[in-house]
């Protein structure tokens, strides 16, 4: 069993089991004594083992996902023993013929006519569920891939089933190919996480903790860097070495298909060192990848939003947005949608929806996620929703009025463990409430500030939708209209003012102003 009780989380081996050091205390008896059989004996390991624990809660719907995936798992066939030809075949289907097949056995991999299947296991090597890459006519060039359990649900790792208790150093890849790659040109164990670069589930964590070094090879882009110093915090800095970013560093498979000596680069590799010391050499080649991936570390782009990247130029982790617009404009309508084009493009969402319950807001994004009305199309719901809870999307369950402490407390555990990158507070005053021990301005303030500091301390992007003054309904909104001091104006990096002028005038329209601080 593996415990971390300062991360607050546990996972038993045996039982599968995992959950907040609350219920690890619930389970062995130490709160919930009526759950413990009697046993007479001086022991307290003896009492622990007797205890009687409930049943393991499984959705239906990912209880059907899991006997599904044994189902395909038993009637797949080993790459690895099929005949030459229908190997060749499923391998140039896949475009992975520069896989052997002997790393094809090694990993398990199997198919099924026209899917591949790409199997995790439990940390007892039993099978927690697949990635399935299916091409459905060998005329496209197109592969999709869909996973099972879907969501959060997923579990396992792919090339567990390698690893031995004399393992002592592994290598991370975002996916299954980059693994395999590693592991023939290499010989080096290699691992792949099962939600790639999105987040390192703190399950896995426990998986990984007999090793004494972990390298971090994923792409060469910004935000694959980004991710790579996120997990290997997570993971340990002292344990953990990187892939840094450049052009002759790509991701395995990659480098595997250009050529590449795969060996030398994961040479390469460097440790993350102390978080709390630096020198220009250690951040030298941080620099150099902002000098060379200059568009991609302006932010990831709105692909619904367009004109906002000529504006902001993207959407950046560690900054403080502040949105603000007149009553009834529709900012939860709008916010809604701003951050669904992110989370679609792999940015990790948390929603704080203060002012309206979760199941409006869920139903509101579903909507927008579909981009159509389910009152004339609720035969199609189970499609779309299928598809929404796979997009990295969180909700805290809160409403109205909210401990600060709380609310910094959850977002700090969801950083941890979903690997959070942009977090939303709708809105402001209706987390504060109303507190007439203290000044209100005062405590907006100290709000505001607590809310800039998560969001450079946690690399996470924090969007504050707040209130304006009361102000005349000719004036158009400004900077100074937001309520309050004048705190939340100093303390953004961005500013968005949705101005509604269509009750001033005839021809009046909704549209987003935007300030860069």
């Amino acid at each position: 069993m593996c415990v971390k009780k300062g991360k607050s989380m546990f996972l038993c081996h045996q039982c599968k089991r995992s959950g907040s050091w609350q219920l690890f205390q619930d389970y062995i008896g130490l709160q919930n004594a009526t759950e413990i059989a009697p046993v007479k004996t001086k022991g307290k390991s003896a009492i622990f083992s007797q205890a009687v624990l409930p049943a393991i809660h499984v959705d239906a719907a990912d209880e059907e996902d899991i006997k599904k995936a044994h189902e395909l798992w038993a009637q797949g066939i080993p790459c690895g023993d099929a005949d030459a030809d229908t190997r060749n075949r499923v391998l140039e289907a896949f475009e992975i013929k520069l896989i052997k097949p002997e790393t094809l056995k090694k990993y398990s991999v199997r198919y099924k006519d026209n899917c591949l299947l790409l199997p995790w296991f439990h940390i007892d090597k039993s099978l927690a569920g697949m990635k399935i890459l299916r091409k459905s006519d060998e005329s496209q060039t197109d592969i999709t891939e869909t996973s099972l359990p879907r969501g959060e649900q997923r579990g396992g790792l792919f090339g567990w089933n390698v690893i031995t208790r004399a393992h002592e150093e592994v290598v991370l890849t975002a996916t299954e190919l980059d693994a395999m790659a590693v592991q023939q040109e290499t010989k080096a164990v290699a691992l792949a996480l099962p939600h790639g670069i999105s987040v390192l589930p703190q399950e896995v964590l426990a998986y990984l903790e007999q090793f004494k070094r972990i390298t971090l090879w994923f792409n060469n882009d910004v935000r694959s860097w980004d991710a790579a110093k996120r997990f290997g915090k997570k993971l340990n800095e002292k344990r953990c070495y990187i892939i840094r970013p450049k052009d002759n560093r790509p991701q395995p498979f990659q480098a595997l298909k250009q050529g590449l000596n795969l060996s030398q680069i994961l040479q390469s590799a460097h440790a993350l060192g102390h978080k709390s010391i630096l020198s220009f050499r250690a951040l030298r080649q941080d620099v150099f990848s902002e000098l060379l991936h200059v568009t991609e570390v302006a932010g990831v782009k709105w692909k619904r939003f367009t004109q906002m990247n000529k504006l902001l130029k993207g959407h950046r982790p560690g900054e403080l947005t502040v949105f603000t617009g007149p009553t009834g404009s529709g900012k939860t309508t709008f916010m809604s949608e701003y951050s669904l084009d992110l989370a679609m493009q792999g940015v990790s969402t948390l929603w704080g929806s203060f002012e309206i319950r979760n199941v409006r807001l869920a139903k509101m994004m579903l909507t927008q996620f579909a981009q159509k009305s389910f009152g004339e199309y609720l035969s199609e719901f189970d499609h779309w929703a299928d598809k929404f809870e796979n997009l990295p999307i969180y909700f805290m369950n809160f409403y109205g009025q909210e401990d600060l402490k709380k609310v910094i407390d959850t977002m700090s555990h969801a950083v941890y463990v979903h690997d959070i990158q942009h977090v939303i507070i709708d809105n402001l005053q209706f987390m504060m409430g109303m507190d007439t021990h203290m000044d209100r301005f005062w405590k907006q303030d100290l709000v505001v500030s607590a809310f800039r500091k998560f969001a450079s301390v946690n690399n996470c992007h924090v969007t504050l939708v707040m209130h304006p003054r009361k102000e005349k309904d000719s004036d158009m909104l400004q900077n100074a209209s937001i309520f309050g001091g004048v705190k939340a104006s100093q303390e953004a990096d961005n500013i968005l003012i949705l101005q509604d002028r269509r009750l001033t005038s005839q021809r009046g329209k909704k549209f987003l102003q935007v300030g860069c601080l």
